[in-house]
């Protein structure tokens, strides 16, 4: 087990997870939007490639079909719905982690020139697939 002052970046690595706490519940909690809706922001990945942006949405038990893609400006725009499906809405819940209702993510994009927005779902998550164009 490694003491605190065994190592001078101890305070940095400190800094640095504390900053992903507050990162990590910032977007666990719901923010009022100019619609005045409540929302939520589901956590995303993003990578880019040589031909593609592809966004990582984590939105279990969300299908691709109830969600909306659009490119404005610089920025992707992910929103829908997230409800508990039918059979469960008159269960005892014991324990509701997972956000329901409104959810809305704005994602900065890297600069370039995007051919439209495809969702698709992969290993449980929505994926967002954004072509360059030249």
């Amino acid at each position: 087990m490694r003491r605190r002052d065994d190592s001078p970046d101890w305070m940095w690595s400190d800094a640095l997870a504390a900053l992903d706490r507050m990162e990590r519940m910032h977007r666990q909690v719901f923010q009022p939007r100019p619609a005045r809706t409540p929302t939520w922001e589901p956590p995303i990945d993003v990578l880019e490639t040589e031909r593609e942006v592809l966004i990582y949405v984590a939105l279990p038990g969300v299908d691709e079909r109830d969600v909306e893609a659009v490119i404005d400006g610089a920025t992707l725009v992910v929103s829908g719905h997230r409800v508990l499906p039918q059979p469960l809405r008159h269960a005892a819940i014991h324990r509701l982690e997972l956000p329901q209702g409104r959810f809305e993510r704005h994602v900065p994009l890297p600069p370039g020139h995007y051919a439209g927005a495809h969702v698709g779902s992969e290993r449980g998550c929505l994926v967002i697939s954004l072509e360059k164009t030249s």
